[in-house]
């Protein structure tokens, strides 16, 4: 790619991440993820906001060519090349708003990094809708071609977030179930509604807890052909005691012949492909969240402890991400 080519990459996807981090904003994310068409008053119906200020949204983004008219009077629809555009979107929304409140208050972490993290805190949905973003190419493919091949039938997602990846896996055969579990209220609302906009909401079961409460009680994911985990163990396995009663429950819960599949990130990965990401998402989880990612094998280790038999391990799209498939 020359520098010129290069120049004008960059601000493409600079604006596009601006145009939709506006939509999410506005509660819009989800008609235009879709892929359905709509209209003006549609948007300002779902962002409770004047038609005029949204219909120059619109025609933001009609400009833009992330949206075209479908012949219809006032019947729109995203662009064909909106995923991927939208992919790229998500890495800037997830490195500056999603991040946003280390980023403001930078000074105040070195500081004194405790007393910040109570005070300065991130927007559970923004991080929920660029990792969907991101997701929906970087790791979503692989999860959802692992689940078919095995032919499971009911599958639980911890830390599932707005529910992005059950759904799309719901929406492919109506004879399966599962359970979307979360400790954000408000991501949770987002995977309730996003569920009945899909038609899912049925065999979907979206639940409000945390990962660490499997510890006491695991009974409601007992039964479950197979268990993921995406983006979120990381949080969990910086106690050895908690990550092995989590793991050790999770696969206790499993029925026979199901596994587990926990995508993640291992610390500074150092391909040229993935370093400058998994560089930004290694300090900012440490330095931040006081969270230290754990390397390949430190990873493996944590799933023989808890009682996996064998551990497969596969490099991702997103940048130092890791898919460990766990079989008891």
């Amino acid at each position: 790619m020359d520098y010129q080519l290069s120049l004008e990459r960059a601000a493409d996807i600079a604006a596009v991440a601006g145009l939709l981090q506006i939509g999410t904003e506005l509660g819009v994310d989800r008609i235009l993820d879709s892929g359905d068409t709509f209209s003006a008053a549609d948007l300002a119906k779902v962002a409770d906001a004047p038609l005029e200020g949204v219909t120059e949204y619109l025609n933001a983004l009609l400009a833009a060519g992330l949206v075209t008219d479908t012949g219809v009077t006032g019947q729109f629809r995203v662009s064909l090349d909106y995923p991927e555009r939208r992919y790229e979107a998500g890495y800037v929304c997830w490195a500056l708003t999603a991040n946003n409140p280390f980023i403001e208050n930078v000074r105040e972490f070195l500081a004194d990094r405790d007393s910040a993290a109570r005070a300065y805190r991130r927007d559970s949905r923004r991080v929920a809708v660029s990792s969907r973003w991101i997701g929906d190419r970087g790791f979503y493919p692989d999860i959802i071609d692992k689940l078919n091949a095995a032919g499971v039938k009911r599958v639980v997602d911890l830390g599932a977030g707005a529910g992005g990846l059950l759904i799309r896996w719901l929406s492919q055969d109506s004879t399966r179930t599962g359970i979307a579990l979360d400790i954000s209220a408000a991501a949770c609302a987002a995977a309730r509604e996003a569920a009945r906009q899909a038609g899912v909401d049925d065999r979907l079961e979206v639940v409000v807890r945390s990962i660490e409460s499997l510890v006491d009680d695991s009974s409601q994911i007992n039964g479950a052909d197979a268990i993921l985990a995406s983006f979120v163990m990381h949080d969990i396995v910086q106690d050895a005691a908690l990550s092995q009663a989590v793991l050790s429950s999770c696969r206790h819960a499993l029925k026979p012949n199901g596994f587990m599949v926990v995508v993640d990130a291992v610390s500074y990965a150092q391909h040229v492909r993935e370093r400058k990401f998994s560089a930004l998402f290694t300090y900012v989880h440490a330095s931040f969240m006081n969270v230290h990612l754990p390397p390949e094998q430190e990873w493996r280790t944590k799933f023989y402890i808890a009682g996996f038999s064998k551990v497969e391990c596969v490099p991702q799209v997103v940048p130092g991400g890791r898919l460990f498939v766990a079989i008891p």
